[in-house]
């Protein structure tokens, strides 16, 4: 007989709420959750396409062991114990002659990151890394200067919104299906989407006002949006007045920064801007300057993300309905917050951590995340000391940090390289051991503090049993710890103890969830007081556009502007980006979404294709100072003549992925490895590259 299983998706980072239909152990159906306001049953393409993934005779079956070179595809399958023994007598052995800092950790984030921190924590390892710092690392430290939050504890309320500016933040083609549906229906009820970016994105064409910005340019547009506002006394001042630190000193600073300046800088019209900026202010406090979600584009992205914050404190729209809002997690309704097991007492670690996060290098980027763009270095330059051993778990690193060619020599240099995944990706083919985690349709994982206007605790509840002889990545790390000696800070033996412990002090028990799946904590939306009740954890609890924790580190708030020259005859800036039917580099091989983008292609303007002799469609290689590469190309008046376009995730090399084996290529290969050393992100949209036309 049929049931239905209340769970969280995971085909991608939103960690929808999910209804799957199961019958005899075989899924039948999955939809979105029907009891959650925005996505009443609605599911994305990717959502979707768990189906195919769950069936998939091409994902991580059992534990493997390497028997030929790194890469050669060469192993034996291996029993669980077999394969953890083996793991963890090499984890000994490479502490025991370079200690535990030798060790990193990388993952995406995820519901068990709490274990797995607590895993590197137990064995004395400074150095655990996270994915976040890659898509938004600057980001994250622009809230912090400002706000004294981090970018994910902060949302937009889109439902409400009268006008919604997005740089580059290609919401149509993200799918995050709540956030998507209540936009669309704020613009049904008339709001005005503004888009701004060198590609005519999906996103584009739905906008209100659409502007192909000059690459690089996003930040002089700010400056002379905040100069116009100034200027003209559109901004809140009663909000200003009771909240913003440093207005004064902006004031003085974006003086020089004209519309007419700008416009030579970014290519729009002077009178467009000023129309912009007065447009805003007519709707304000309910209007949002999208803080972007990857903000990894330039080296000047900290003073970006910045200026696209501040613009939301000029408009009084942070804590007001229809702009920006703190997050409120479970404390604001009176309960305790779940617990962690990373909140135990540990050995102190005085080790820095090796990507250079909270030293010198990255002064103030968040540790939490770290900076895993700074792998290869570490590695490759013993900096600063020798790094030994790699756990990658759901983390792809040859193709999701900039360089490939660099890491891979990097990863030659290591001990030991070990995967924890669901897919056979670049890394796991380059690994020495294998250990396949079950999906998340075959595992239920720890419960996830959904915060927000009306926080919730949500369940992902496993909903069949496994396919193969994998197991969840909670269990896999602690049997590693069981095998290190560190097993007690895993004080558990199934997902039911690990659910009690998070729950032990909410007054909240696991049949509360049976119902729905999830634990509503509040009816009503939660906003703070405008007048008196905003909760910044700056210093001087108020907005600080002259920032404490810029100044203080040696940075100043207000960067002056740096012209960016147009890319020299036969140069283009390359940009990368997302699209509807794929997550980052997970999901190409998928069968369902394979089909509907089975590789990509390299966007470029119709006048440099003439003059390069590319035709649509034909092959083209594309050289950088990091490497060179092959791929399609799509001639296209839709992207600005200054640069070219391709979409991440592509160029799989792996033989076992016959779907997306060799379609299209990596951008990994051609990215130069530089950042943004205040705010911490890769400078993904830095490099230069030439095309010319190949047979």
């Amino acid at each position: 007989m049929a049931r239905g299983v209340y769970s969280i998706c995971f085909m991608c980072t939103v960690r929808c709420p999910i209804k799957v239909t199961v019958d005899r152990d075989e899924v039948k159906w999955i939809e979105g959750n029907p009891y959650v306001p925005g996505i009443e049953g609605a599911l994305c393409a990717k959502g979707s396409a768990g189906l195919a993934l769950l069936q998939d005779n091409e994902r991580l079956q059992y534990p493997m062991i390497r028997t030929g070179p790194r890469g050669s595809g060469q192993w034996r399958r291996a029993g669980w114990d077999e394969a953890l023994d083996y793991v963890a007598d090499r984890l000994r052995e490479v502490m025991g002659k370079h200690g535990s800092r030798s060790i990193v950790f990388g993952e995406r984030t995820n519901l068990n990151t709490h274990i797995s921190k607590t895993f590197m924590k137990a064995i004395g390892s400074p150095n655990h890394f996270t994915h976040d710092a890659l898509c938004k690392g600057s980001v994250n430290t622009a809230f912090r200067s400002l706000t004294g939050y981090n970018d994910t504890q902060v949302g937009v309320d889109y439902a409400n919104t009268r006008h919604i500016v997005m740089y580059g933040r290609n919401i149509f083609e993200a799918l995050e299906i709540k956030a998507v549906n209540s936009l669309l229906d704020a613009m049904d009820r008339g709001a005005k989407l503004t888009y701004i970016d060198p590609r005519v994105s999906i996103t584009a064409t739905k906008a209100d006002r659409y502007w192909m910005v000059r690459p690089g340019t996003d930040l002089a547009l700010n400056y002379a949006l905040i100069h116009t506002i100034l200027k003209e006394r559109l901004y809140d001042e009663e909000y200003a007045a009771r909240w913003v630190l440093g207005l004064d000193a902006l004031q003085a600073f974006v003086q020089p920064y004209s519309p007419e300046w700008a416009q030579e800088e970014t290519g729009i019209a002077a009178s467009e801007i000023v129309a912009l900026a007065r447009e805003t202010a007519e709707a304000k406090p309910a209007v949002v300057f999208h803080y972007g979600y990857r903000g990894a584009h330039h080296t000047n992205e900290i003073a970006f993300r910045r200026s696209i914050i501040i613009l939301n404190v000029l408009m009084g729209s942070i804590e007001a309905k229809g702009g920006l809002f703190f997050k409120k997690g479970i404390p604001a309704t009176g309960r305790a917050d779940l617990q962690k097991y990373v909140d135990q007492e540990f050995p102190k670690i005085t080790e820095p951590r090796f990507d250079g996060s909270g030293t010198a290098l990255f002064p103030i980027a968040d540790t939490y995340h770290g900076n895993p763009q700074m792998l290869a270095h570490a590695i490759l330059n013993e900096d600063p000391y020798p790094i030994k051993a790699l756990i990658a778990n759901r983390f792809e690193p040859l193709q999701s940090i900039p360089d490939s060619s660099a890491t891979r020599k990097a990863l030659d240099k290591l001990d030991l390289l070990v995967s924890i995944d669901i897919h056979f990706n670049e890394f796991a083919w380059y690994s020495d051991v294998v250990l396949p985690e079950s999906i998340y349709l075959e595992r239920s994982d720890s419960l996830q503090a959904a915060s927000g206007l009306k926080p919730q605790i949500v369940m992902r509840r496993q909903a069949v049993l496994p396919r193969h002889d994998t197991r969840p990545g909670w269990l896999i790390l602690k049997q590693l710890a069981d095998r290190l000696g560190v097993g007690h800070y895993f004080p558990y033996k199934t997902i039911e103890d690990i659910w009690s412990y998070q729950l032990k002090n909410t007054g909240l028990k696991i049949e509360d969830f049976a119902a729905k799946g999830f634990v509503s904590l509040s009816d009503q939306p939660i906003f703070w007081n405008r007048k008196d009740g905003i909760k910044l954890k700056t210093p001087s609890g108020k907005f600080e556009l002259v920032s404490s924790l810029l100044e203080d580190a040696g940075f100043p708030s207000f960067p002056p502007y740096k012209s960016v020259p147009a890319p020299e005859a036969g140069f283009f800036r390359l940009l990368v980006g997302r699209c509807a039917a794929h997550t980052h580099v997970s999901t190409q091989n998928n069968l369902y979404l394979n089909e509907l983008v089975p590789e990509n292609e390299l966007w470029i303007h119709t006048s440099a294709a003439a003059s390069l002799g590319i035709e649509d469609g034909g092959y083209v290689e594309v050289s950088s100072s990091c490497g060179t590469s092959k791929i399609r190309a799509k001639v296209t008046e839709f992207i600005h003549p200054e640069a070219v376009f391709m979409l991440h995730g592509f160029g799989k090399t792996v033989p076992v992925l016959t779907r997306a084996f060799m379609k299209g290529t990596s951008d990994a290969i051609l990215q130069e490895n530089i950042s943004d050393r205040v705010g911490g992100s890769p400078a993904l949209d830095e490099t230069l590259v030439t095309v010319k036309a190949v047979d």
